[in-house]
């Protein structure tokens, strides 16, 4: 997948990134919305992600429903980055305030019901983060929206909540409750009001009175605008198949990640939207991929065991155990069998120099320094070249299997589902935390591949 092609296209005006939870959604929206606006587009970034992870990254104390122009973008052109986090609660207040007058918004705004409709009703986040997207797209502000999708326990929430709100908002339940209150004052109505009357008396008993009552102010008062809550939601709806969006699923190389975002590309295609492809994140590899894990983890058997690698020779050996014959043989002569070189004088002689050094030595070092040194030199075990190497055959065997373990899951989802393009992104050494790290993961996006296999 060609990221950057993606970004300069500019029919392409608003790009969703979806998946599941904790595969890099914000980041990657982050990341393309700073290399979007590095490249020269005007660009905001939406996000629904409550860590708040997005503000950091982009050095803004903090994000709210308001676009806020980010700093330290470094473009050539008139590219701009805006960043925002919906405010569920103050998007559902702003449409209220948009679509009734004075008196009529003031008492939806007070009423019960309306508040924890507006603050945590299942679905409402997902349907006002669709409002918030309209509303964007309307202000011809922006040439580019980038939204990172709620973090939902299902890939079809984000889709479904619109319609599942809006139907409910708009639907036999509502226009039910709105029965009463249409014709409490009409003529020859009195039967029926009855049978209302019953049907809302049975209905407190359940709900409770107040309950029931609150509800009813709250659809009498919203009355003239359920209507629009479904409209709305159709046409963001219309807008996120239209040509100029384009989604991309988001995943790790994780089996449970990989199925998520297999079944985000079937709906997508069941919903005429719009794929551009597939983000791969945290994806591992190795410089040294030709040397597979088995190779490894025998090569660092053989060093743990008594061979070793002759590095002159580049053959495998064996070293001879200290009190055998042959090496007190290779000690005692050489390979001519003249008698090895008497050492004592040598050694004397050391222990002389060694003396002298010491008296010239200054007087104020410290001897407890010294004794401290060869007490931690005496406990530390001393830990051999080949120990060394072999530690790290083991470490590089264990990155080859999670190579190929991801290779594997990557092949499987490409097998089920060829027609998708995939960009790997290679997994960063630490979290990202601000611009640089956020220009690090689009240049992943820019240049990423297809992971290295593994034998």
């Amino acid at each position: 997948m060609d990221t950057d092609a993606l970004l300069d296209d500019p029919g392409i005006r608003i790009i969703v990134c979806c998946g599941s939870g904790g595969v890099g959604k914000t980041t990657t929206a982050a990341a393309l919305g700073v290399r979007a606006a590095e490249r020269g587009r005007k660009v905001v970034v939406l996000t629904i992600d409550p860590a708040r992870r997005l503000a950091q990254s982009m050095g803004i104390d903090s994000l709210d429903n308001v676009p806020r122009r980010v700093k330290g973008i470094e473009t050539q052109g008139s590219g701009e980055l805006h960043a925002m986090m919906l405010d569920m609660k103050r998007t559902f207040d702003e449409i209220v305030e948009a679509h009734a007058d004075g008196e009529r918004a003031r008492a939806i705004l007070e009423n019960p019901f309306y508040q924890s409709l507006s603050a945590g009703f299942a679905g409402t986040q997902e349907y006002m983060a669709m409002e918030k997207l309209g509303q964007l797209r309307a202000r011809e502000e922006w040439d580019l929206i980038v939204v990172d999708t709620p973090p939902s326990r299902s890939a079809l929430d984000f889709l479904d909540a619109p319609k599942r709100l809006g139907s409910f908002l708009d639907g036999k339940f509502i226009k039910l409750l709105m029965a009463p209150a249409k014709m409490g004052g009409r003529a020859g109505m009195k039967f029926l009001n009855v049978g209302m009357s019953m049907m809302t008396g049975t209905l407190g008993k359940l709900l409770g009175g107040q309950f029931l009552r609150d509800v009813q102010t709250f659809v009498a008062a919203m009355d003239t605008m359920f209507g629009g809550f479904r409209t709305r939601a159709d046409a963001t709806f219309k807008l996120l198949q239209a040509p100029g969006t384009a989604f991309l699923v988001v995943a790790t190389p994780e089996r449970d990640a990989l199925r998520e975002a297999a079944y985000f590309v079937e709906r997508l295609a069941a919903e005429d939207m719009p794929l551009a492809g597939l983000v791969l994140n945290r994806v591992h590899d190795s410089e040294a991929a030709r040397l597979s894990a088995g190779q490894a983890l025998a090569a660092a058997e053989n060093l743990d065991a008594v061979g070793i690698v002759d590095q002159g020779a580049g053959k495998a050996g064996l070293r001879e155990p200290a009190d055998s014959p042959a090496a007190g043989t290779a000690q005692a002569t050489d390979t001519t069998g003249a008698a090895t070189p008497d050492l004592s004088e040598h050694a004397s002689e050391h222990e002389h120099e060694q003396d002298h050094e010491r008296e010239h030595e200054p007087t104020d070092a410290p001897e407890a320094d010294a004794d401290t040194d060869a007490e931690t030199s005496a406990a530390a075990p001393a830990v051999s070249v080949e120990q060394l190497t072999a530690g790290l055959l083991h470490l590089h065997a264990e990155r080859m299997q999670v190579v190929a373990r991801e290779h594997h899951t990557r092949d499987r989802f490409t097998t089920q589902h060829p027609e998708v393009a995939v960009t790997a992104v290679a997994a960063l050494p630490g979290d990202v935390h601000d611009l640089a790290g956020l220009r690090a993961i689009g240049d992943r996006l820019a240049t990423g591949s297809a992971p290295a296999g593994a034998a």
